[in-house]
Protein backbone atom coordinates (compact mmCIF):
# COMPACT_ATOMS: atom_id res chain seq x y z
CA UNK A 1 0.00 0.00 0.00
CA UNK A 2 1.42 3.72 -0.99
CA UNK A 3 2.23 5.72 2.05
CA UNK A 4 0.47 8.70 3.31
CA UNK A 5 1.63 11.82 2.54
CA UNK A 6 1.08 15.73 3.33
CA UNK A 7 0.20 18.58 0.97
CA UNK A 8 -1.02 21.58 2.21
CA UNK A 9 -4.13 23.67 1.00
CA UNK A 10 -5.18 26.72 1.17
CA UNK A 11 -8.31 27.74 3.22
CA UNK A 12 -9.32 30.23 0.87
CA UNK A 13 -9.18 29.24 -2.57
CA UNK A 14 -8.80 25.77 -2.12
CA UNK A 15 -5.12 25.67 -3.92
CA UNK A 16 -2.85 23.04 -2.79
CA UNK A 17 1.20 23.35 -2.55
CA UNK A 18 3.23 20.15 -2.11
CA UNK A 19 5.35 22.74 0.84
CA UNK A 20 4.29 24.88 2.95
CA UNK A 21 5.11 28.84 2.35
CA UNK A 22 3.90 32.08 3.79
CA UNK A 23 1.68 33.24 0.65
CA UNK A 24 -0.79 31.38 -1.48
CA UNK A 25 0.66 31.48 -5.07
CA UNK A 26 -2.97 31.18 -6.65
CA UNK A 27 -5.23 33.36 -4.57
CA UNK A 28 -2.05 35.68 -3.09
CA UNK A 29 -3.61 35.09 0.49
CA UNK A 30 -1.12 34.80 3.71
CA UNK A 31 -0.94 32.54 6.22
CA UNK A 32 -4.01 30.05 4.79
CA UNK A 33 -2.13 27.19 3.97
CA UNK A 34 -3.06 24.09 6.18
CA UNK A 35 -1.52 20.91 6.45
CA UNK A 36 -3.37 18.27 5.34
CA UNK A 37 -2.92 14.34 5.19
CA UNK A 38 -3.94 12.56 1.77
CA UNK A 39 -3.96 8.84 1.65
CA UNK A 40 -2.02 6.72 -0.83
CA UNK A 41 -4.66 4.33 -1.90
CA UNK A 42 -5.75 4.34 -5.34
CA UNK A 43 -9.45 3.42 -4.95
CA UNK A 44 -11.50 5.74 -7.44
CA UNK A 45 -13.56 8.18 -4.93
CA UNK A 46 -15.53 10.55 -7.22
CA UNK A 47 -18.73 9.44 -8.78
CA UNK A 48 -20.16 10.85 -11.63
CA UNK A 49 -22.57 14.18 -11.68
CA UNK A 50 -25.55 12.51 -13.23
CA UNK A 51 -26.13 9.01 -14.65
CA UNK A 52 -26.28 10.40 -18.83
CA UNK A 53 -22.72 12.29 -19.34
CA UNK A 54 -23.33 12.75 -23.01
CA UNK A 55 -22.23 15.38 -25.27
CA UNK A 56 -25.31 17.28 -26.47
CA UNK A 57 -26.37 20.66 -28.48
CA UNK A 58 -27.82 23.51 -26.71
CA UNK A 59 -30.40 23.82 -28.78
CA UNK A 60 -31.55 19.85 -28.84
CA UNK A 61 -31.79 20.65 -24.71
CA UNK A 62 -35.38 20.97 -23.40
CA UNK A 63 -35.31 23.25 -20.75
CA UNK A 64 -38.06 23.59 -18.55
CA UNK A 65 -38.76 25.67 -15.46
CA UNK A 66 -37.60 23.88 -12.57
CA UNK A 67 -40.05 22.21 -10.57
CA UNK A 68 -40.10 23.28 -6.71
CA UNK A 69 -41.97 22.22 -2.85
CA UNK A 70 -42.25 24.77 -0.45
CA UNK A 71 -41.04 24.48 3.01
CA UNK A 72 -44.21 25.82 4.60
CA UNK A 73 -42.39 29.05 6.06
CA UNK A 74 -43.14 31.75 3.84
CA UNK A 75 -39.87 34.30 4.47
CA UNK A 76 -37.23 31.02 4.28
CA UNK A 77 -38.98 30.10 0.56
CA UNK A 78 -38.56 33.67 -0.30
CA UNK A 79 -35.12 33.53 0.43
CA UNK A 80 -34.71 30.24 -1.22
CA UNK A 81 -36.42 31.52 -4.28
CA UNK A 82 -39.56 30.11 -4.11
CA UNK A 83 -39.16 26.90 -2.03
CA UNK A 84 -36.24 23.99 -2.73
CA UNK A 85 -34.79 22.47 -5.98
CA UNK A 86 -35.18 18.61 -6.10
CA UNK A 87 -31.21 17.83 -6.65
CA UNK A 88 -30.12 21.32 -4.56
CA UNK A 89 -27.94 21.46 -2.86
CA UNK A 90 -27.80 24.34 -0.22
CA UNK A 91 -25.62 25.94 2.39
CA UNK A 92 -26.36 27.42 5.48
CA UNK A 93 -24.07 29.42 7.82
CA UNK A 94 -24.55 31.39 10.92
CA UNK A 95 -22.94 32.10 14.46
CA UNK A 96 -23.81 29.06 16.61
CA UNK A 97 -27.01 29.65 18.86
CA UNK A 98 -28.53 31.77 16.00
CA UNK A 99 -31.52 29.34 14.82
CA UNK A 100 -29.92 27.37 11.86
CA UNK A 101 -30.96 24.20 13.84
CA UNK A 102 -34.62 25.20 14.86
CA UNK A 103 -35.20 26.53 11.36
CA UNK A 104 -34.10 23.45 9.54
CA UNK A 105 -35.99 21.21 11.95
CA UNK A 106 -39.02 23.25 11.69
CA UNK A 107 -38.98 23.20 7.93
CA UNK A 108 -38.36 19.67 7.69
CA UNK A 109 -41.69 19.55 10.43
CA UNK A 110 -43.53 20.88 7.82
CA UNK A 111 -42.61 18.63 4.44
CA UNK A 112 -43.39 16.00 6.53
CA UNK A 113 -46.57 17.27 7.45
CA UNK A 114 -47.21 17.90 3.57
CA UNK A 115 -46.64 14.23 2.73
CA UNK A 116 -42.69 14.86 1.49
CA UNK A 117 -40.39 12.58 2.73
CA UNK A 118 -36.94 14.28 5.05
CA UNK A 119 -33.63 13.01 6.90
CA UNK A 120 -32.11 14.64 9.55
CA UNK A 121 -28.46 13.76 9.99
CA UNK A 122 -26.81 15.32 12.39
CA UNK A 123 -23.33 14.87 13.76
CA UNK A 124 -23.49 17.64 16.71
CA UNK A 125 -26.27 16.65 18.71
CA UNK A 126 -28.45 13.51 19.74
CA UNK A 127 -31.30 12.16 18.97
CA UNK A 128 -32.58 12.86 22.66
CA UNK A 129 -31.56 16.63 22.40
CA UNK A 130 -33.44 16.92 19.09
CA UNK A 131 -36.34 15.38 20.02
CA UNK A 132 -36.47 18.16 23.37
CA UNK A 133 -35.81 20.51 20.96
CA UNK A 134 -38.63 19.21 18.97
CA UNK A 135 -40.97 18.94 21.61
CA UNK A 136 -40.02 22.33 22.33
CA UNK A 137 -41.33 23.68 19.06
CA UNK A 138 -44.67 21.60 19.30
CA UNK A 139 -43.60 19.12 16.93
CA UNK A 140 -44.71 16.04 18.21
CA UNK A 141 -46.79 14.03 15.85
CA UNK A 142 -43.75 14.35 12.43
CA UNK A 143 -42.68 11.64 10.27
CA UNK A 144 -39.13 13.22 9.97
CA UNK A 145 -36.54 10.52 10.00
CA UNK A 146 -33.17 11.40 11.86
CA UNK A 147 -30.04 9.88 12.36
CA UNK A 148 -26.86 10.54 14.41
CA UNK A 149 -23.95 9.73 12.43
CA UNK A 150 -20.42 11.54 11.15
CA UNK A 151 -19.16 8.81 8.92
CA UNK A 152 -19.59 10.16 5.21
CA UNK A 153 -19.73 6.47 3.91
CA UNK A 154 -22.63 5.22 6.02
CA UNK A 155 -24.65 8.51 5.37
CA UNK A 156 -24.24 7.57 1.54
CA UNK A 157 -25.73 4.29 1.96
CA UNK A 158 -28.29 5.28 4.18
CA UNK A 159 -29.25 8.12 1.62
CA UNK A 160 -29.41 5.28 -1.02
CA UNK A 161 -31.56 3.43 0.50
CA UNK A 162 -33.91 5.50 2.25
CA UNK A 163 -33.89 8.06 -1.09
CA UNK A 164 -35.62 10.82 1.05
CA UNK A 165 -36.97 13.90 -0.87
CA UNK A 166 -34.89 16.37 1.09
CA UNK A 167 -31.61 15.55 3.94
CA UNK A 168 -29.95 17.89 6.31
CA UNK A 169 -26.49 17.60 7.39
CA UNK A 170 -25.77 19.07 10.69
CA UNK A 171 -22.66 19.99 10.38
CA UNK A 172 -20.53 19.27 7.47
CA UNK A 173 -17.67 19.92 9.75
CA UNK A 174 -18.41 17.04 12.01
CA UNK A 175 -18.65 14.43 8.55
CA UNK A 176 -15.37 12.23 7.65
CA UNK A 177 -14.72 9.96 5.23
CA UNK A 178 -12.44 6.77 5.45
CA UNK A 179 -10.60 7.81 2.27
CA UNK A 180 -8.86 10.16 3.93
CA UNK A 181 -6.72 10.40 7.35
CA UNK A 182 -6.71 13.96 8.40
CA UNK A 183 -9.24 14.82 10.99
CA UNK A 184 -12.80 15.81 10.69
CA UNK A 185 -13.05 19.27 10.04
CA UNK A 186 -10.22 19.82 8.32
CA UNK A 187 -9.61 21.85 4.64
CA UNK A 188 -9.65 18.33 2.89
CA UNK A 189 -12.36 16.53 4.67
CA UNK A 190 -14.60 18.90 4.43
CA UNK A 191 -14.19 20.04 0.73
CA UNK A 192 -14.11 16.21 0.23
CA UNK A 193 -17.31 14.96 2.09
CA UNK A 194 -19.22 18.37 0.38
CA UNK A 195 -17.94 17.32 -3.17
CA UNK A 196 -19.60 13.63 -2.12
CA UNK A 197 -22.67 14.43 -0.91
CA UNK A 198 -23.06 16.74 -3.57
CA UNK A 199 -22.87 13.94 -6.28
CA UNK A 200 -25.39 12.32 -4.44
CA UNK A 201 -27.78 14.81 -4.57
CA UNK A 202 -27.36 15.03 -8.32
CA UNK A 203 -27.35 11.32 -9.03
CA UNK A 204 -30.65 10.41 -6.36
CA UNK A 205 -32.23 14.26 -6.82
CA UNK A 206 -32.31 14.33 -3.02
CA UNK A 207 -31.97 18.16 -1.94
CA UNK A 208 -29.26 18.51 0.51
CA UNK A 209 -28.90 21.15 3.11
CA UNK A 210 -25.49 21.30 4.57
CA UNK A 211 -25.19 23.59 8.31
CA UNK A 212 -21.74 25.03 7.90
CA UNK A 213 -19.50 26.95 10.84
CA UNK A 214 -18.49 30.50 10.66
CA UNK A 215 -15.29 31.98 11.48
CA UNK A 216 -14.87 35.03 13.22
CA UNK A 217 -15.00 36.99 10.47
CA UNK A 218 -18.40 35.70 9.78
CA UNK A 219 -17.12 32.99 6.69
CA UNK A 220 -18.15 29.75 6.07
CA UNK A 221 -15.67 27.86 7.70
CA UNK A 222 -13.23 25.88 5.73
CA UNK A 223 -12.27 26.09 1.80
CA UNK A 224 -14.16 28.80 -0.15
CA UNK A 225 -14.38 26.48 -2.61
CA UNK A 226 -17.10 25.32 -0.46
CA UNK A 227 -19.33 28.01 -1.90
CA UNK A 228 -18.83 27.47 -4.90
CA UNK A 229 -19.67 23.61 -5.29
CA UNK A 230 -23.07 24.05 -3.71
CA UNK A 231 -26.17 25.61 -5.41
CA UNK A 232 -26.95 28.03 -3.01
CA UNK A 233 -25.27 29.93 0.42
CA UNK A 234 -27.72 31.08 2.71
CA UNK A 235 -26.21 33.33 5.60
CA UNK A 236 -27.60 34.34 9.08
CA UNK A 237 -27.43 37.83 10.13
CA UNK A 238 -28.28 39.94 13.22
CA UNK A 239 -27.38 39.60 16.80
CA UNK A 240 -28.13 36.44 18.55
CA UNK A 241 -29.01 38.93 21.48
CA UNK A 242 -31.76 40.32 19.62
CA UNK A 243 -35.05 38.51 18.96
CA UNK A 244 -34.93 39.12 15.23
CA UNK A 245 -32.85 37.05 12.62
CA UNK A 246 -32.12 37.49 9.05
CA UNK A 247 -31.26 35.13 6.57
CA UNK A 248 -29.87 36.26 2.95
CA UNK A 249 -29.02 34.47 -0.25
CA UNK A 250 -25.15 35.39 -1.10
CA UNK A 251 -25.52 32.83 -3.79
CA UNK A 252 -28.34 31.23 -5.76
CA UNK A 253 -28.91 29.59 -9.13
CA UNK A 254 -31.95 29.14 -8.64
CA UNK A 255 -33.20 32.54 -7.39
CA UNK A 256 -32.56 35.90 -6.73
CA UNK A 257 -29.42 36.99 -5.00
CA UNK A 258 -29.37 39.16 -1.74
CA UNK A 259 -32.76 38.27 -1.03
CA UNK A 260 -33.82 38.64 2.76
CA UNK A 261 -35.46 36.84 4.92
CA UNK A 262 -36.51 38.38 8.30
CA UNK A 263 -37.93 35.98 11.25
CA UNK A 264 -38.88 36.47 15.46
CA UNK A 265 -37.67 34.33 17.51
CA UNK A 266 -40.17 33.28 19.99
CA UNK A 267 -40.84 30.45 22.41
CA UNK A 268 -42.58 27.96 19.48
CA UNK A 269 -39.61 28.55 17.00
CA UNK A 270 -38.90 31.13 14.38
CA UNK A 271 -41.68 32.73 12.68
CA UNK A 272 -41.89 34.73 9.84
CA UNK A 273 -42.35 38.25 9.91
CA UNK A 274 -45.16 40.02 7.38
CA UNK A 275 -43.91 43.83 7.25
CA UNK A 276 -40.13 44.02 8.00
CA UNK A 277 -39.90 47.39 7.28
CA UNK A 278 -41.12 48.40 10.92
CA UNK A 279 -38.56 46.42 12.50
CA UNK A 280 -36.01 48.73 10.53
CA UNK A 281 -37.84 51.97 11.61
CA UNK A 282 -37.06 53.80 14.64
CA UNK A 283 -40.26 54.74 16.97
CA UNK A 284 -39.41 58.27 18.22
CA UNK A 285 -41.56 60.14 19.90
CA UNK A 286 -41.25 63.09 17.71
CA UNK A 287 -38.51 63.87 15.13
CA UNK A 288 -35.09 63.97 15.86
CA UNK A 289 -31.94 65.02 14.02
CA UNK A 290 -29.48 62.67 12.36
CA UNK A 291 -32.37 60.43 11.45
CA UNK A 292 -33.61 59.58 7.50
CA UNK A 293 -35.30 56.61 6.21
CA UNK A 294 -34.09 55.12 3.25
CA UNK A 295 -35.65 52.80 0.93
CA UNK A 296 -33.59 49.95 0.09
CA UNK A 297 -34.07 46.96 -2.16
CA UNK A 298 -32.97 43.44 -0.59
CA UNK A 299 -33.55 41.08 -3.31
CA UNK A 300 -36.89 41.58 -4.99
CA UNK A 301 -38.43 43.19 -1.88
CA UNK A 302 -38.23 47.04 -1.22
CA UNK A 303 -37.56 47.49 3.00
CA UNK A 304 -37.78 50.96 4.41
CA UNK A 305 -34.67 51.60 6.94
CA UNK A 306 -33.32 54.26 9.20
CA UNK A 307 -30.09 55.47 8.40
CA UNK A 308 -28.96 57.16 12.19
CA UNK A 309 -25.88 59.56 11.87
CA UNK A 310 -24.04 61.08 14.86
CA UNK A 311 -21.68 63.95 14.06
CA UNK A 312 -19.68 65.44 17.37
CA UNK A 313 -16.65 67.88 17.61
CA UNK A 314 -13.50 65.43 17.66
CA UNK A 315 -11.33 65.44 20.72
CA UNK A 316 -8.21 63.49 19.03
CA UNK A 317 -5.80 64.39 15.56
CA UNK A 318 -7.21 61.90 13.67
CA UNK A 319 -11.53 61.91 13.53
CA UNK A 320 -13.18 58.71 14.23
CA UNK A 321 -15.39 57.34 11.17
CA UNK A 322 -17.37 54.42 12.46
CA UNK A 323 -20.02 52.53 10.68
CA UNK A 324 -22.11 49.61 11.29
CA UNK A 325 -24.27 48.50 8.68
CA UNK A 326 -22.41 50.45 5.99
CA UNK A 327 -19.26 50.18 4.24
CA UNK A 328 -16.82 52.27 6.00
CA UNK A 329 -14.84 53.08 3.43
CA UNK A 330 -17.80 54.30 1.42
CA UNK A 331 -18.14 56.63 4.48
CA UNK A 332 -14.81 57.95 3.90
CA UNK A 333 -15.47 58.98 0.52
CA UNK A 334 -19.14 60.34 0.62
CA UNK A 335 -17.95 62.44 3.58
CA UNK A 336 -15.38 64.55 0.61
CA UNK A 337 -17.64 64.44 -1.55
CA UNK A 338 -20.10 66.25 0.70
CA UNK A 339 -17.10 68.87 1.45
CA UNK A 340 -15.80 69.28 -2.38
CA UNK A 341 -19.17 69.69 -3.65
CA UNK A 342 -21.47 71.04 -1.15
CA UNK A 343 -19.17 72.72 0.78
CA UNK A 344 -20.02 71.05 4.47
CA UNK A 345 -17.00 70.13 6.19
CA UNK A 346 -16.43 67.57 8.71
CA UNK A 347 -12.58 66.81 8.81
CA UNK A 348 -12.62 68.16 12.91
CA UNK A 349 -15.98 65.48 13.63
CA UNK A 350 -16.33 62.74 14.47
CA UNK A 351 -19.15 60.98 12.75
CA UNK A 352 -21.00 57.77 13.37
CA UNK A 353 -23.21 55.76 11.44
CA UNK A 354 -25.67 53.30 12.29
CA UNK A 355 -28.16 50.93 10.15
CA UNK A 356 -31.54 50.17 12.79
CA UNK A 357 -32.73 46.50 13.31
CA UNK A 358 -28.88 44.80 12.46
CA UNK A 359 -29.14 44.81 8.89
CA UNK A 360 -26.51 45.26 6.17
CA UNK A 361 -26.80 47.56 3.58
CA UNK A 362 -24.40 46.86 0.90
CA UNK A 363 -25.61 48.84 -2.21
CA UNK A 364 -24.55 52.47 -2.97
CA UNK A 365 -28.53 53.29 -3.33
CA UNK A 366 -28.23 54.51 0.61
CA UNK A 367 -25.61 57.54 -0.06
CA UNK A 368 -28.09 59.96 -0.37
CA UNK A 369 -29.60 58.91 2.84
CA UNK A 370 -26.28 58.57 4.88
CA UNK A 371 -25.18 62.31 3.65
CA UNK A 372 -28.36 64.03 4.71
CA UNK A 373 -28.39 61.86 7.78
CA UNK A 374 -25.02 63.61 8.88
CA UNK A 375 -26.08 66.89 7.25
CA UNK A 376 -29.24 66.86 9.98
CA UNK A 377 -27.09 66.13 12.28
CA UNK A 378 -24.17 68.64 11.97
CA UNK A 379 -27.49 71.16 11.97
CA UNK A 380 -29.29 69.85 14.81
CA UNK A 381 -32.18 69.98 12.92
CA UNK A 382 -34.20 67.06 11.87
CA UNK A 383 -35.60 66.24 8.90
CA UNK A 384 -39.53 65.63 8.08
CA UNK A 385 -41.35 62.63 9.92
CA UNK A 386 -42.77 61.64 6.36
CA UNK A 387 -39.70 61.42 4.01
CA UNK A 388 -37.95 58.71 2.51
CA UNK A 389 -34.51 59.04 0.51
CA UNK A 390 -33.05 56.83 -1.84
CA UNK A 391 -29.95 57.63 -4.46
CA UNK A 392 -26.26 56.88 -5.32
CA UNK A 393 -23.86 59.79 -5.19
CA UNK A 394 -20.76 60.07 -7.54
CA UNK A 395 -17.30 61.75 -6.94
CA UNK A 396 -18.49 63.99 -9.20
CA UNK A 397 -21.57 65.05 -6.97
CA UNK A 398 -24.13 63.77 -9.12
CA UNK A 399 -26.99 62.10 -7.77
CA UNK A 400 -27.31 58.66 -10.25
CA UNK A 401 -30.58 56.59 -10.51
CA UNK A 402 -31.07 53.08 -8.49
CA UNK A 403 -33.09 50.06 -9.71
CA UNK A 404 -36.88 49.77 -9.70
CA UNK A 405 -37.35 53.01 -8.71
CA UNK A 406 -40.91 52.46 -8.94
CA UNK A 407 -41.62 49.61 -6.53
CA UNK A 408 -39.23 51.69 -4.05
CA UNK A 409 -41.76 54.71 -3.96
CA UNK A 410 -45.01 52.38 -4.04
CA UNK A 411 -43.42 50.97 -1.26
CA UNK A 412 -42.99 54.18 0.87
CA UNK A 413 -46.23 55.49 -0.20
CA UNK A 414 -47.74 51.77 0.96
CA UNK A 415 -46.59 53.13 4.50
CA UNK A 416 -47.68 56.40 4.43
CA UNK A 417 -44.70 58.15 4.15
CA UNK A 418 -45.68 61.85 2.26
CA UNK A 419 -42.21 63.26 0.49
CA UNK A 420 -39.67 61.24 -1.23
CA UNK A 421 -36.07 62.91 -2.53
CA UNK A 422 -34.87 60.86 -5.34
CA UNK A 423 -33.00 60.88 -8.42
CA UNK A 424 -34.17 63.13 -11.24
CA UNK A 425 -34.23 59.52 -13.63
CA UNK A 426 -36.04 57.53 -10.72
CA UNK A 427 -38.62 60.46 -10.71
CA UNK A 428 -42.48 58.48 -11.87
CA UNK A 429 -44.00 59.32 -15.07
CA UNK A 430 -47.16 59.20 -13.36
CA UNK A 431 -47.96 60.32 -10.07
CA UNK A 432 -47.93 58.10 -6.74
CA UNK A 433 -50.95 58.63 -4.74
CA UNK A 434 -49.98 60.64 -1.60
CA UNK A 435 -46.49 61.03 -2.32
CA UNK A 436 -45.00 64.38 -3.15
CA UNK A 437 -41.89 63.87 -5.29
CA UNK A 438 -38.80 66.18 -5.18
CA UNK A 439 -36.35 64.63 -8.18
CA UNK A 440 -32.61 66.26 -7.73
CA UNK A 441 -29.35 66.14 -9.95
CA UNK A 442 -26.62 66.94 -7.45
CA UNK A 443 -25.86 66.99 -3.90
CA UNK A 444 -25.79 70.10 -3.17
CA UNK A 445 -29.57 70.43 -4.99
CA UNK A 446 -30.39 67.64 -2.23
CA UNK A 447 -28.81 69.78 0.72
CA UNK A 448 -31.24 72.76 -0.18
CA UNK A 449 -34.29 70.92 -1.09
CA UNK A 450 -34.00 69.07 2.45
CA UNK A 451 -33.40 72.33 4.16
CA UNK A 452 -36.24 74.20 3.00
CA UNK A 453 -38.58 71.13 3.94
CA UNK A 454 -37.43 72.41 7.51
Amino acid sequence: MAKDKSIYTCTECGGTLPKWQGQCPHCQAWNSLVETVVSGSGAPRFLPLSKTSIVQSLSAIDAMDVPRFATGIEEFDRVLGGGLVAGGVILIGGDPGIGKSTLLLQALANLTASSHTALYISGEESAAQIALRARRLGIVDSKLQFLAEIALEKIQLVLEREKPEVAVIDSIQTLYSEALSSAPGSVAQVRECAAQLTRVAKNLGVTIIMVGHVTKEGGIAGPRVLEHIVDAVLYFEGDTHSAFRLVRAIKNRFGAVNELGVFAMTEKGLRGVNNPSALFLSQHSQVVPGACVLVTQEGTRPLLVEIQALVDTSHIPNPRRLAVGLEANRLAMLLAVLHRHANIACFDQDVFLNAVGGVKITEPAADLAVLLAIHSSQRNKALPRGLVVFGEVGLAGEIRPCPRGQERLKEAAKLGFTQAIVPKANAPKQAIAGLEILAVERIDQAIEVARNLD
